[in-house]
């Protein structure tokens, strides 16, 4: 038994390629070693074998198996984020009894009253925008997304408790995403850098502020229960599970910081490239115009998800440059064979989100952007990953997906806008996301 091959280089400059360039690592690693290779990107710089072709990755991600387990342990390194009960880092039972509890509030008739809310915050934020000013879009996003958790999953608006909140959350978040905050997790010797003003422990006392409204609010809740709310916070303190079980505070806590974290950062990044594709290309904004033409007549938010060019156009920007470019780790229990290497129990494996979206054989012309691919053809389920997949799939995926196609819809149905710069914009480590250089639009004309 042995691992397939991987780089030679030093594994300290391995993970700083990493952290710095991580397309460029993950793009020569495929290069010179095809679709399956071993690199030291696991916990603890740990040995973590990478696969991206369809077949590897229906083998690790299509059911639980005997072989294979999903453990959460393999994602420890989230832990001083967001804590040791998410959904990120349990395993087993335990993970299976808190997805069960989580789905309900992510579908069904609950996303037409988080429509609503999504179009009236963006419909607030644009308001601000006026015609010729120069717009940077992440921000713009951010704070879009952001105010929609709070709405959504909180329920909070106006109240004290909200303001506080999208305070430290932004400086929390805006501090967590910088490279050397990455770094730390990889490299947690080094988080005494700096002492009690270093950016690690300036993290820190971030986090016990956002900690202390959060369970405030969960006591608060439990206090004056309201039966009449319809936020995915009432819900989920009203789930129960087979045995009656409700969720603690710690795992409410927990999943809601999971949430924050994932919610404002990977869905203010595809958000962003959204706008930067529909700027560049004129063809697909004006086909997009056109079709956003039908939908404006209505405003029923739930008929954004009929609109089929839309959709491609929001599939063919998390495909290009995905948020997440991996999926979680899976480990090897039982002896089993992946592409010709006989793997050994204890080896973890990851999905490569982002060489599956690159592989010229699904993807003719991979690095164009055209949406048009997703009008033509359906991807598998391991050919189009921008969440993951199996049992770890991203659980609020189609709430992500809803809001992405409704706030890029609301926008474009009020406002014509253009690209400010003329050079392309390049994906950037943000944090463990794949963001982008800035992207500026300049509003051109408004409309009631």
């Amino acid at each position: 038994m042995s691992n397939p091959p991987g780089p030679k280089t030093p594994i300290l400059w391995q993970v700083i390629n990493w952290i710095v360039s991580p397309l460029s690592y993950l793009e020569q690693c495929a290069r010179n070693y095809g679709d399956v290779f071993t690199t030291p990107l696991g916990n603890k710089c740990a040995p973590l074998i990478c696969v991206s072709d369809p077949q590897s990755l229906e083998l690790i991600l299509s059911r639980d198996r005997q072989e294979l387990s999903t453990p959460g342990d393999a994602n420890e390194f989230t832990e001083p984020v967001l804590g040791t009960q998410s959904l990120v880092t349990l395993s087993g039972a335990r993970h299976q009894r808190q997805r069960q509890l989580m789905m309900p509030p992510f579908h069904g008739d609950r996303m037409k009253a988080y429509g609503n809310a999504i179009v009236e915050i963006t419909q607030t934020v644009i308001r601000e925008w006026s015609t010729k000013q120069t717009i940077e879009v992440r921000p713009a996003m951010q704070r879009i997304s952001l105010q929609v958790i709070l709405r959504t999953v909180f329920g909070l608006s106006t109240a004290s408790r909200y303001c506080q909140l999208e305070a430290l959350l932004t400086q929390m978040l805006d501090a967590f995403s910088h490279r050397l905050s990455v770094a730390l997790l990889y490299f947690p010797n080094l988080s005494g850098l700096g002492g009690s003003m270093g950016p690690w422990q300036t993290f820190l006392n971030q986090k016990v502020m956002v900690d202390q409204l959060i369970y405030e609010e969960i006591r608060d809740r439990r206090l004056n229960p309201d039966f009449s709310r319809t936020d995915i916070l009432h819900l989920l303190m009203e789930a129960r599970d087979d045995q009656g079980e409700a969720l603690t505070d710690e795992e409410l806590h927990d999943e809601l910081m999971a949430l924050l974290v994932g919610g404002r950062e990977a869905i203010a990044t595809a958000m962003s490239w959204a706008f930067y594709w529909v700027a560049k290309h004129p063809e697909v904004k004006a086909q997009l115009t056109t079709e956003l033409d039908t939908w404006r007549g209505n405003q029923d938010p739930l008929e954004v998800l009929k609109l089929p060019y839309l959709t491609a156009v929001c599939n063919e920007t998390l495909r290009i440059y995905p948020p997440g470019m991996l999926t979680f780790p899976r480990r090897v229990e039982t002896p089993i064979k992946i592409r010709g290497y006989l793997l050994k129990p204890g080896t973890l494996l990851t999905g490569c989100i982002y060489l599956a979206h690159q592989r010229e054989s699904t993807y003719p012309d991979a690095k164009t952007f055209c949406p048009q691919r997703f009008l033509d053809h359906k991807f598998s389920p391991y050919e189009f990953l921008p969440f993951g997949g199996g049992s770890r799939r991203c659980i609020g995926l189609a709430f992500a997906q809803f809001e992405m196609k409704l706030v890029l819809a609301t926008i474009m149905s009020q406002l014509d806008f253009a690209l400010m710069d003329h050079r392309p914009a390049q994906p950037m480590r943000r944090g463990v996301t794949l963001a982008s250089t800035p992207i500026r639009i300049r509003v051109i004309s408004q409309q009631p």
